[in-house]
């Protein structure tokens, strides 16, 4: 080789994107800190998992994620915060708020990637939704936004409804701002509240006894703890004949009467897409934060039945879905 050709080479080697370069030495590492736990949310998992596969990233070939979960705990997401920048991985990816904040106090630097963020400006992950300006971007969920469409469904689902039951997580800063949502809708509409924090997984069972004889219904504001426990909470509203209105669509399938708000599956998939642009050299500061384009009701009619409530024709004919 001549020595002209030979620098020309090794010059435009430079050149090349970071994860171009870095692919030739090794596979990216992905670092994905799981705010639930793995059954919770398998189906949003294989969907990050498959759309990576879709834009050239398979695992243990080219790309490696490193799995790990918090099982709802905000001190356990830190550990492994702190775990997966002493690994020095290549990018980061979580789902919710909280365990956004978590990675983002361990590290200015590397690049994280969150798949549903609740209030991304409000709660400091980001400074602006067209450009970020850090190390954060990723989806918002727009759940605090959510919540009138929440209390219209509920309303309409229970005509007259006037004393509502709300189970939430006060250190979840999502759970926060929907509460506060919740509580400015309800005060011109004569709805009074009886509010129920949950700290604790054994704080769920007490909860129900606090809304025995005050509460027509329950707004459940949705966290990784309280989804964690989703089906024990459709149980127990069961067992207290209370209709409940949930964010996701898992709420319902695990036995909640209705849910809306936007598809995990659908996020998770476009977390992916952020992640492909950051290891082919994009930067975060640079990548818009999305707003949800799709939003889903779903009804279980099993659950309508369980507790003797009889759904609208109005309601089941804009449904994105019956579970019957």
């Amino acid at each position: 080789m001549r020595r002209r050709d030979f620098i020309t080479l090794v010059g435009g080697a430079a050149a090349w994107p970071l994860a171009a370069r870095a692919q030739m030495r090794r596979p990216a590492t992905i670092g994905f800190l799981g705010s639930y736990t793995p059954s919770t949310q398998r189906h949003w998992n294989a969907a990050f998992v498959k759309r990576l596969q879709e834009l050239g990233w398979s695992d243990r070939n080219n790309v490696v994620i490193e799995f790990r979960w918090s099982d709802g705990d905000a001190d356990r997401a830190a550990e492994i915060a702190a775990e997966f920048v002493r690994m020095k991985v290549d990018v980061l990816v979580t789902a919710g708020t909280a365990p956004g904040l978590a990675l983002k106090n361990a590290t200015s630097t590397i690049p994280i990637v969150v798949a549903t963020m609740g209030d991304p400006i409000g709660t400091g992950l980001i400074a602006n939704l067209a450009r970020p300006g850090g190390n954060v971007t990723g989806l918002s969920v727009q759940q605090a936004e959510l919540g009138s469409k929440r209390l219209d469904l509920l309303r309409e689902m229970v005509p007259g409804l006037n004393r509502l039951a709300i189970m939430t997580n006060p250190v979840a800063p999502n759970s926060v701002n929907e509460l506060q949502e919740v509580r400015t809708l309800a005060g011109p509409l004569d709805i009074e509240l009886t509010v129920y924090e949950i700290r604790h997984r054994d704080e769920i069972t007490r909860a129900f006894d606090a809304f025995r004889g005050r509460a027509q219904a329950l707004y459940v504001v949705s966290d990784p703890l309280i989804a964690i426990e989703r089906t024990r909470v459709s149980l127990l509203a069961a067992g207290a004949r209370l209709p409940t209105i949930h964010a996701y669509r898992e709420y319902a399938e695990a036995g909640g009467l209705i849910s809306y708000g936007t598809s995990f599956p659908d996020m998770f998939r476009r977390a992916a897409e952020y992640v492909d642009k950051i290891l082919r050299g994009a930067k975060p500061a640079d990548l818009p934060v999305e707003q949800p384009t799709k939003f889903e009701m779903v009804i279980n009619l099993i659950a309508a039945k369980a507790i003797g409530i009889e759904v609208p024709p109005t309601l089941l004919a804009r449904a994105d879905e019956v579970i019957e």
